[in-house]
């Protein structure tokens, strides 16, 4: 069987895909991956790729300006806390018109049996629907996105009308990597366990055993925060955390840590990271809100505060909270009591253990093969 992955170009919207990919290629069939933009790290993950929207940050940047009511509606919910991602449909369904293009052309030559699409691409819809092969939605989080299909539909009309794609495939189904007890409503499709892929690394020493001495905390912005904002929030963690005896883990990737200053002996510039394998030295981590971070918090069982801004990071910090597996700043001001909190508070480290259960005992990427292959039949 032939199965192309088709994503969003971002890593948090592809990372999550890996494990589902690894399990085909170890069963013997055929992987390839349609992309564009930050998502073609995933070749670092052994996985072959082809690039379909070269030049993506400049596509995406005319289209954008093409459509300026788009950018009015971007604008207006940047001042809110995003709920539903459908509200941010017309923006990317722009993205998703960036891809679909190249991602057909990919398809037509390669003729793959199944399409694997982002839980927010539009363009596998529209190439799955062209080809007539099923479709598959990997979600990647907690946000809910029933329906995106039919929003698809309309809002890239153009693109199906185009390449005379009919309407969404009917042979379809959702992967939902959320662990049940994180929503406030019914699991969407074929429920499967986040095994977290946060790339790899060669570890250093320190980060294969828990602090001896005092608890440690990893600390991670993601891959746009830190680029976006600066580092205004990690000096504000680190200042909260200075009263108490805690480590504090700064996993930053390869942003310049140099306007922290001299850092005291506690905090510790890691640098790229794989985040699971830190987590299993950590006492709690604290985060803003990826979805790709809180499921490997959740998975790794320890207590989160989350910092949320923008995307789906309000629909992740509510959930932590709700479900009593960490704490949430709305403000994302952090101070010395939510941090003694964060390290001390037996009932979040109960209810992240029980939450980490309940992911372990999730059906693995593995043994969802045979539904995917009857899908094809």
């Amino acid at each position: 069987m032939r199965v192309l992955f088709v994503s969003t170009p971002g890593i948090g919207h592809v990372f999550p895909m890996v494990p589902l990919a690894w399990a085909l290629r170890s069963a013997g069939h055929d992987v390839l991956v349609a992309t564009a933009g930050p998502a073609l790290a995933v070749e670092r993950a052994g996985l072959a790729v082809v690039d379909v929207a070269t030049g993506f940050a400049a596509d995406r940047a005319r289209r954008m300006r093409e459509r300026p009511e788009v950018i009015e509606r971007l604008r207006s919910l940047r001042g809110q806390k995003l709920r539903d991602l459908r509200q941010a449909i017309d923006y990317l369904a722009v993205l998703s018109n960036v891809l679909v293009d190249g991602a057909l052309d990919v398809a037509t030559a390669w003729r793959p049996d199944l399409l694997v699409q982002s839980q927010i691409d539009g363009a596998g819809t529209v190439v799955a629907s062209k080809l007539g092969i099923p479709l598959v939605t990997h979600g990647f989080g907690l946000a809910r996105t029933d329906g995106m299909a039919e929003l698809y539909r309309d809002r890239m009309a153009e693109a199906f009308d185009r390449h005379a794609a009919a309407d969404v495939p009917q042979r379809s189904a959702t992967i939902d990597v959320a662990p049940p007890s994180m929503l406030d409503g019914p699991v969407c499709g074929w429920s499967m366990r986040y095994v977290p892929y946060n790339g790899g690394g060669v570890l250093p020493d320190w980060s294969r055993q828990p602090a001896v001495d005092r608890p440690r905390i990893a600390v991670t912005l993601g891959t746009l925060e830190p680029e976006r904002g600066g580092l205004d929030a990690v000096q504000q963690i680190i200042a909260a955390a200075a009263a108490l005896d805690v480590e504090l883990v700064l996993a930053l990737g390869d942003i310049d840590t140099s306007t922290l200053g001299a850092l005291a002996p506690h905090v510790r510039v890691a640098g790229w990271i794989p985040i699971n394998t830190l987590l299993h030295s950590c006492t709690a981590i604290i985060h803003h809100g990826g979805a790709g971070t809180t499921l490997t918090a959740l998975d790794a069982g320890v207590p989160q505060l989350v910092l949320p801004s923008g995307a789906d990071r309000h629909i992740n910090a509510s959930a932590v909270h709700d479900r009593g597996v960490g704490i949430h700043s709305e403000t994302g001001n952090v101070d010395g009591a939510q941090l003694h909190r964060l390290i001390h508070d037996s009932a979040l480290r109960d209810t992240a253990a029980e939450v980490q259960a309940e992911m372990r005992a999730m059906p693995s990427p593995a043994s969802l093969l045979p539904r995917l292959t009857a899908l094809t039949e």
